[in-house]
């Protein structure tokens, strides 16, 4: 069969290597794009339909006697059910693993951490606060205008403007 003079095994082939050669392309310039096409649609998902569709429609025409309109049908069915199951299993939890690793600054309310700069009574020091994600430095002030020399544990009671409000942690044992 033939659609605009060409038959279809060469439409297949071609949007096949359309379609991956705008695919690496997007792997290599797609953090530009993001912001333009954000919220449009998923670039991500679209090449990775038209790769399938195509791919199969070609190995369909060529190794097959079906019809083109049925081999059509069987692709854009498949390429879908594929496409569904990247989106869900892959895209969708990697989406959600970059976002787990942001922070609020609200967030560090009630945590504690080591004085890494001595705290003067009026003026700034630095404070490391560690947990299983990562480490974070951020500046700080004594709550209680009191200097905290270095490498005392301290209790983060507010953030302000990026800098955390602290005092001397001290450990009670309690025993029942």
């Amino acid at each position: 069969m033939e659609l605009f003079g060409y038959p279809l095994e060469t439409i297949y082939l071609y949007a096949l290597i359309i379609s991956g050669a705008v695919t690496v392309l997007y792997l290599l310039f797609g953090d530009v794009l993001m912001g333009v096409m954000d919220g449009i649609f998923n670039p991500t998902l679209f090449f990775s339909f038209i790769t399938i569709f195509s791919a199969g429609g070609y190995l369909g025409e060529v190794f097959s006697s079906f019809h083109s309109g049925l081999i059509a049908s069987v692709n854009a069915v498949v390429a879908l059910i594929i496409v569904t199951l990247l989106n869900v299993f892959v895209l969708i939890p990697i989406s959600n693993a970059e976002e787990s690793l942001v922070y609020k600054e609200s967030d560090l309310r009630g945590r504690t951490g080591t004085v890494i700069t001595a705290v003067p009574e009026d003026g700034y020091g630095e404070v490391l606060i560690e947990s299983t994600t990562g480490r974070i430095s951020k500046p700080a002030i004594s709550l209680k205008k009191t200097a905290i020399p270095n490498g005392k544990k301290v209790l983060v009671i507010d953030v302000v403007n990026g800098v955390l409000q602290v005092e001397v942690y001290e450990e009670t044992n309690h025993f029942f």
